[in-house]
């Protein structure tokens, strides 16, 4: 594949090669983009705001719903696509691609309720000859960085808000999948999309990222990832507008009346769902003691019926990890907590790119894999007495995007909604619940404002103030 850039596509002599993670079978070669790339891409995106800035409203929505419908006609293609570069499974893959039609379609309907309101001037001595309203307009060049393990949707959420307001976006997806970004771009193309209006710049972080992020004339980043890049990124942009989803190490609290097959089922998928590799997968619960025996039984039961191998293969349950490297940086990390006095309960075994579901308890709190994001197929099992014990654990760490707890007693959820410390608390759902339209995001270093159609929007324009004085 090429990338896109000045309304083109271009090729490189030097490529990255992109591998299939299961079976490292070479799945496509995409350009290995350098510095003289990122001065293209900016001036192109310049040109590509003047125009989608003039574009009328119904003319940015038609191009988002044509989008959506191009993906819509080839699911399949995109969902294979999703599954072979990176570690989602066909099934996980395909609501993937229904999720970025989804995400596309909101981004058409909230184009058109991007609103102004009238502002009363003469509510302050002196304004009383003076009307006037504000309404929000596009910021300009924005630089979207995405990650691998959503690369189709978590593209989708940058750029359709960001061409729903009238902006233009370079786009800097992971280099490890970038296959799904190109397609979707390709689809935008052929829908319509002014072609300077998005730059694709494929390519290695430590080639590109920190020239792209320091330039003046980029006015916003729209960033996903891990926390340390996520500093360096605050560290080197300057003066410019910034959205961060930097990822988390989520709690879910199961008390003692909760509905115990729900919980199971649902913190099962929400630990294991992409290998783990989910900013709001659930990596800790906290069980009430009265239920921690019975609860850690069913769940390790149910862990122990994961199919994990084959990508393709419709009857596979999870797939691998994206690298070997990051399979055996959690290997590590489990073995790490087996010596310090964790039980592996589950799992625990290596393959390659493989690591089988792991389940563990007595994990200490010096541990990695209870004090980082471990972005991997682990998760650990705590048991707990009060509700207040499991809010403070929950709360003790630097971390704050979702939180979970699995309650029929109203006071205890309530509880649970006014004290956990993060950007959404799900009820009789996993940590793993996200609704596209929905606003996204966490506090402490789970990041820095909202995504989710709606509130992105809002971060990527700017109101503008009108004010006559009349005569």
């Amino acid at each position: 594949m090429k990338m896109l850039l000045d309304g083109k596509w271009i090729d490189r002599k030097e490529r990255i090669n992109v591998y299939d993670p299961f079976d490292n079978t070479l799945v496509d070669t995409v350009p290995r983009a350098g510095l003289k790339d990122i001065e293209l891409a900016i001036k192109s995106s310049l040109e590509g705001f003047k125009i989608m800035k003039t574009l009328y409203v119904y003319e940015r929505a038609n191009i988002l719903y044509k989008t959506a419908e191009i993906i819509k006609s080839n699911h399949d293609d995109f969902a294979k696509t999703i599954a072979r570069e990176g570690s989602k499974t066909i099934k996980e893959a395909r609501k993937e691609t229904s999720r970025c039609v989804n995400t596309l379609t909101i981004s058409a309907e909230e184009s058109k309720r991007v609103l102004g309101e009238y502002i009363p001037f003469d509510s302050f001595p002196g304004g009383e000859k003076r009307q006037g309203y504000y309404y929000r307009v596009p910021i300009g060049v924005i630089l979207a960085i995405t990650p691998f393990n959503d690369p189709l949707n978590l593209v989708a959420h940058k750029l359709g808000p960001a061409f729903a307001a009238g902006n233009s976006v370079i786009l800097k997806p992971a280099s490890v999948t970038p296959l799904s970004a190109i397609k979707l771009g390709d689809a935008f193309l052929k829908a319509g999309l002014p072609p300077k209006a998005l730059q694709i710049i494929t390519g290695y972080g430590s080639d590109i990222g920190d020239t792209l992020v320091k330039d003046v004339r980029i006015r916003m980043i729209s960033f996903t990832g891990g926390l340390d890049a996520g500093k360096q990124v605050v560290k080197n942009m300057g003066i410019k507008k910034i959205g961060m989803e930097l990822g988390s190490n989520s709690p879910v609290i199961i008390w003692k009346d909760a509905d115990f097959s729900n919980a199971v089922e649902s913190c099962v998928s929400g630990a294991f769902w992409a290998a783990g590799q989910n900013c709001i997968g659930v990596q800790r619960i906290y069980i009430h003691k009265d239920i921690y025996d019975k609860f850690k039984d069913a769940f390790v039961k149910r862990t122990l019926k994961y199919k994990v191998g084959n990508k393709l293969d419709e009857k596979t349950n999870m797939g691998p990890m994206i690298t070997e490297g990051e399979a055996k940086r959690v290997e590590s990390w489990i073995k790490e907590a087996e010596s310090l006095g964790a039980k592996v309960l589950a799992g625990g075994k290596r393959k390659g790119a493989i690591i089988y579901p792991t389940v563990l308890e007595n994990v200490p709190e010096k541990a990695k894999i209870h004090k980082n994001e471990v972005f991997g197929p682990t998760v650990n099992l705590y048991p707990i007495t009060t509700i207040d014990e499991a809010i403070a654990k929950s709360n003790s760490l630097p971390f704050g995007l979702h939180a979970a707890i699995f309650t029929q007693n109203i006071d205890i959820a309530y509880k649970g909604i006014k004290e956990l410390e993060c950007g959404g608390v799900m009820i009789n759902d996993s940590t793993d619940y996200r609704l596209d339209s929905m606003p996204f995001g966490g506090i402490k270093y789970s990041g820095l404002g909202r995504e989710g159609i709606k509130f992105s929007l809002m971060e990527m324009t700017e109101p503008k103030v009108i004010c006559f004085s009349l005569s």
